[in-house]
């Protein structure tokens, strides 16, 4: 799994998790759906922090909170 992948698993457990789809995501962080749903089909190489932000905000948690899950612990270092 690489970073795009972890940060698109961790939205999808997210937005299960708060029962939310990604429309309803999309509206309540007001980021674009095109936004959201580029990030979750792998099409967004690097979404933005200030983006993460705004998701993490609709799910009520930090930044810190959004990448302390296991689909981060297992990332192999990218830069080789």
């Amino acid at each position: 799994m690489n970073t795009q992948e972890a940060v698109a698993a961790r939205i999808r457990a997210l937005c299960k998790e708060h029962r939310l789809t990604p429309n309803g995501l999309s509206n309540l962080a007001a980021v674009p759906q095109g936004t959201v749903k580029s990030i979750l089909n792998g099409e967004s190489k690097n979404p933005g922090v200030v983006t993460v932000k705004k998701l993490c905000d609709a799910f009520e948690i930090t930044l810190g909170e959004f990448f302390t899950a296991p689909e981060f612990d297992a990332l192999e270092q990218e830069i080789k």
